[in-house]
């Protein structure tokens, strides 16, 4: 069970940092949120979709 949760959140971090690299960010908040992803495995791409996605 712990293998499938955690690749599961490998594969969630992956497709919100490619989002993120794929959008009209500025570098620097590129590189924030990629940052954050990294850190912050579960929540950070709760985060990403909920502040920039709005936008």
């Amino acid at each position: 069970m712990y293998r499938l949760i955690s690749l599961l959140t490998l594969v969630i971090d992956i497709v919100v940092i490619v989002d993120i690299v794929r959008s009209r960010l500025s570098s620097d908040r590129k590189i924030l949120w990629v940052v954050v992803v990294v850190l912050l495995p579960l929540v950070g791409p709760i985060l990403y979709y909920l502040l920039e996605k709005k936008r």
